[in-house]
């Protein structure tokens, strides 16, 4: 291991080096149990539908490519494929910061990405977080982590409900694109279309209203069942490849 980047309740994400010497980052999905509860299945669950996304994205420009099957030797030396484990080429650069100042097609660039996944039947969702936004060396977005998108497959793709729901999501991505504009580059855009807030639908100010008791209660019943500890780390830190790994 390279380096651990993040490594929080539901995952460990770091990076390595392959065999071909290329820096990948690997995401480790929780296979630990919350209290009684076991938490392998939907591990294996979450690599498969990230990296069926990276498949469906594979030919979109600015999205993080997909490394292929990720495998660890055991105690015997034998390599065996981690079914919940994902990861993607590493992308030189650094995560987009509020305030930071990018180049004049940046967002043009990111704009270009959003719509191509929306047209794909994709929802970003994760967009809120500036940090999802890899801001490339050569000066270019790309977007990272699947992990939350909304991605309606099947027959309940075509259902109206999962439709509505997929449309709403997808106005959320366009919302927080602005939001990443004004915050980064309010100079691209007219006087007049620089207030977040003309931008903001109504739904996202109720949602705010109620997202952040909820986040409350959910980091408070974490520490309780002891999947964190008080200061709000995952208590199973360890090495990222082995602090999802069912003990025995």
């Amino acid at each position: 291991m390279l380096d651990c980047l993040k490594h929080d309740s539901w995952a460990a994400t770091a990076l390595y080096e392959n065999p071909a010497k290329e820096v990948v980052v690997c995401k480790f999905n929780r296979q630990q149990r919350v209290g009684p509860i076991p938490m392998k299945w939907l591990g294996r669950r979450l690599a498969r539908r990230e990296q069926g996304l990276m498949e469906l994205l594979e030919d979109v420009p600015h999205v993080a490519r997909s490394c292929g099957p990720i495998a660890a030797e055991d105690a015997s030396g034998a390599s065996k494929t981690l079914d919940y484990a994902v990861g993607h080429t590493y992308v030189t650069g650094r995560p987009l910061k509020p305030g930071q100042r990018v180049d004049d097609l940046f967002f043009e660039r990111l704009r270009a990405t959003l719509k191509a996944l929306h047209a794909r039947g994709v929802a970003y969702v994760d967009l809120h977080k500036a940090e999802n936004v890899i801001v490339a060396d050569d000066g270019s977005p790309c977007l990272i982590d699947y992990q939350v998108c909304f991605w309606p497959q099947g027959i309940a793709g075509r259902l109206w409900p999962i439709r509505w729901i997929l449309g709403v999501f997808q106005r959320m991505d366009d919302y927080h694109l602005m939001k990443h504009i004004i915050r980064c580059r309010p100079d691209l855009l007219p006087p007049d279309q620089r207030d977040i807030r003309m931008h903001r639908p109504a739904w996202i100010r109720a949602w705010r209203k109620v997202a952040t008791p909820l986040r409350t209660a959910r980091r408070r019943l974490l520490v309780l069942i002891g999947v964190r500890a008080k200061g709000g780390k995952a208590s199973t830190e360890r090495h990222a490849e082995e602090a999802y790994r069912e003990p025995g």
